[in-house]
């Protein structure tokens, strides 16, 4: 029987590995490979156990042209996604960059599948796998031959029709090389980018989420753990990242700020647990936790007071979301500048106030006439 392994890395978030039957398995790293300096993702060859795979060419993938419409999400301007929101009968067209980073000569295939999100990840198909999405969706070049450590820039189109119904749709443009074994099995090694196309006419859809709970816990090695139940209540799908701080603990311990462990994705209408990566030497607590999460361009801040337990995991607390904190890139001479406005304003009104008193009072008292009587 053909044997096939996929070993895929996809825009640092994707992992699909399979070997023997063909059948694949698809989740979401919980330790996403950083990209590269040049923002492209390389895939990676896994070995099988029937012994080593033959060197197979190594290649990257990035996003050239960006959307003026979501300058404002970091997602769509990361190189790894095409995140767009168009009216029915728009059309699209993306610059991608194709890399070849070995010296060998790569045949890359470009294609594009449907993609979907549950269980908190995404998920990009197989080659063949087909939706409205993918039927919109081509290549100008599906097939570049690539000499060693040089680049290629096709563009990805999407049409979409006069009649396609509002809503989100996901999909992933795949760059997949090959190669064979002397025991004759198939290496295939993809990166993707990730499109997330929203339709409907006027403006996109809201981004928006909340944090509902906090669920502490302690593993059998006695590390603790904690998961925020996340609600997706706008139109957009969410990629969560963030941190936890801790305070007023025992003996008035801190802790933190502890990182999301990344890659929970969320389409709307979605809940699902998002889990934060903690010290193993926290005591149980109590403690006051306040984490923030971000998608995009949004955050959101909630609160609760969490007790981790000596083992298993604790009843669900209910968290209350507060007002988010500035991020650390915040520019606080903007904050100092709109404050000092507001105070420039605050005493030119004063100022007026009173020039208006004394102009009132000075008509009061002026002096009359000798000869003439007050009126």
């Amino acid at each position: 029987m053909r044997q096939l392994l996929i070993a895929v890395v996809a825009a640092g978030l994707l992992a699909f590995t399979t070997a023997g039957t063909g059948a694949v398995a698809a989740s979401t790293t919980g330790n996403p490979t950083t990209p590269a300096a040049n923002q492209s993702v390389q895939a990676t060859a896994a070995p099988t156990a029937g012994g080593d795979l033959p060197s197979t060419p190594v290649i990257g993938i990035k996003l050239v042209d960006a959307p003026v419409s979501e300058k404002n999400d970091p997602r769509a301007h990361s190189y790894i996604y095409i995140i767009d929101h168009l009216a029915p009968g728009a059309v699209i067209s993306r610059r991608i960059e194709v890399v070849n980073t070995t010296a060998a000569t790569a045949a890359v295939s470009l294609y594009a599948t449907a993609a979907t999100i549950a269980g908190g990840s995404f998920t990009g198909g197989l080659q063949g796998d087909v939706d409205e999405l993918t039927r919109w969706t081509s290549v100008s070049r599906p097939l570049i031959s690539l000499p060693p450590r040089t680049s290629a820039e096709p563009t990805v189109r999407i049409a979409v029709p006069r009649d396609a119904a509002p809503g989100e749709r996901y999909g992933v443009v795949w760059a997949q090389v090959a190669s064979r074994n002397l025991a004759g099995v198939e290496q295939v090694s993809r990166v993707g980018i990730r499109i997330y196309l929203s339709i409907g006419p006027g403006n996109p859809p809201a981004t928006d989420f909340i944090v509902e709970q906090l669920v502490a816990g302690r593993g059998s090695d006695g590390r603790p753990t904690l998961a925020a139940t996340v609600r997706n209540t706008g139109g957009r799908a969410i990629d969560l990242s963030g941190t936890v701080n801790l305070t007023n603990g025992p003996g008035g311990l801190s802790g933190g700020p502890f990182k999301v462990v990344l890659g929970s994705t969320l389409a709307p209408g979605q809940t699902e647990p998002v889990g934060i990566a903690l010290d193993p030497r926290l005591p149980n607590g109590p403690w006051d936790a306040r984490i923030t999460l971000t998608s995009g361009e949004v955050s959101r801040d909630a609160m609760a007071t969490i007790v981790f337990p000596s083992g298993g995991t604790a009843p669900p607390v209910v968290a209350t979301g507060v007002p988010a904190i500035p991020a650390a890139g915040t520019s606080w001479w903007v904050i100092t500048g709109i404050a000092v406005v507001v105070l420039i304003m605050v005493v030119a009104m004063f100022l007026v106030a009173r020039a208006r008193r004394s102009t009132r009072g000075s008509r009061r008292s002026s002096p009359v006439p000798v000869g003439r009587s007050r009126p």
